[in-house]
């Protein structure tokens, strides 16, 4: 295990890490409070914290989050200081993200498959009883993570999918609605018109205009994910994946994100793990269950999401994936919190990547380690 830790490839000057100091989180008196102050259009970056500080006196309660989770925290640290289990704070917070219609990577709102129908994947982790959940490729139900919860609780399986976790969801009171949003039809369309000239569907154009349907640069596919982590104030520890998946993607693909091993992994001594960006590359390492596992040999959890990020870059071997330099031409953050409360996450390219974390004092973003920086 320490040969791995060595291998990792040291970090840029630019991303040399600083502890965070108590004073790095905003103090409010009530959550709402929180909520304004911490998370602003211009939100404090710190540095990631990789080593225990005084700040974390004891286990928990505290939550991490991808930073498109700045309420989910807040909201997960609010169910647990009212003494809520860690599951029902994470899968609380990131509904918060399913149901907006502004979030194009999650749940209602979330960008469709290439036959523009809203597929959608979750899983769930419970550290006291070491049971998962999750579902893929589900449709119509706004809320996947709850349903994965379901699944946890209410079956003796592990994994739903496709028409059978829509029927399962239904039979426990979920409407079926439709999932596709104004704004995501639109992306979707524009998707439909610029992928080919080769094809019959058309952007708006003039009659004189040549090349129609194709841009003139490659489309970047869009990931997106929220993953949520915590600990409650009994110390125990679950976590929550959820995500509406590669925009445009073949119908019936199923990413990392209701994988467990990949899209999460919690283990209640060790700790938990989640993960956003290529699934595609997460799944082939499965590498959640490898940061868990790096912080159980004793890596602080940036130290071990940094080994998952060597280990995506040195398994990355087609040329069409790598840049001019052999290096990923892709991203893939991860986001660990160890038992004793410490966090740290890192991504495969990056420079001003943050994730959130929030204690009751407040909360705060914290930066993303790296291998490689962004255009260098």
């Amino acid at each position: 295990m320490n040969k791995q830790t060595e291998e990792v490839k040291p970090l840029a000057p630019e991303s040399k890490i600083q502890p965070s100091s108590r004073r790095d989180f905003l103090k409010t008196s009530t959550m709402a409070g929180i909520a304004a102050a911490t998370f602003g259009a211009a939100p404090r970056v710190v540095g990631a914290v990789s080593a225990p500080t005084a700040l974390y006196k004891k286990a928990g309660p505290i939550a991490i989050s991808s930073r498109n989770g700045q309420g989910t925290v807040l909201k997960a640290i609010e169910m647990i200081q009212s003494g809520a289990d860690a599951l029902d704070a994470v899968v609380a917070g990131v509904n918060l993200v399913e149901e907006d219609p502004e979030d194009t990577s999650v749940g209602y709102g979330g960008l469709p498959n290439a036959n523009g129908v809203v597929q959608l994947d979750s899983a769930v982790m419970h550290g006291p009883t070491c049971r998962a959940g999750s579902v893929a490729c589900i449709e119509g139900i706004k809320y996947p993570s709850k349903v994965a919860k379901l699944v946890l609780e209410r079956t003796d399986h592990v994994n739903l999918m496709g028409k059978g976790a829509q029927e399962f969801a239904a039979m426990h009171g979920f409407p079926i609605e439709n999932l596709l949003t104004e704004k995501a039809r639109k992306e979707w369309v524009r998707w439909k018109e610029n992928m080919s000239t080769m094809d019959e569907y058309l952007p708006p154009h003039k009659p004189g205009d040549k090349g129609i349907g194709a841009l003139s640069e490659p489309i970047h596919r869009h990931w997106g994910t929220i993953h949520c982590s915590a600990i409650d104030l009994a110390g125990n520890i679950s976590c929550v994946t959820t995500t509406s998946g590669l925009a445009f993607k073949i119908p019936g693909r199923v990413g990392d994100s209701p994988i467990i091993g990949a899209g999460l992994y919690c283990d209640n001594e060790v700790g938990a793990a989640g993960s956003t960006g290529r699934g595609e590359a997460n799944l082939e390492n499965l590498a959640s269950f490898l940061i868990v596992e790096r912080m159980r040999a004793g890596d602080s959890p940036e130290q071990a999401c940094l080994v998952a990020c060597q280990r995506i870059a040195d398994h990355t071997k087609l040329a069409r994936l790598q840049d001019s330099m052999g290096r990923p031409d892709f991203n893939v953050q991860f986001y660990a919190l160890n038992m004793k409360g410490e966090v740290g996450g890192a991504e495969i390219r990056g420079g001003n990547g943050t994730f959130a974390v929030a204690t009751p004092e407040g909360g705060r973003l914290v930066k993303l380690a790296y291998l490689y920086k962004n255009n260098g």
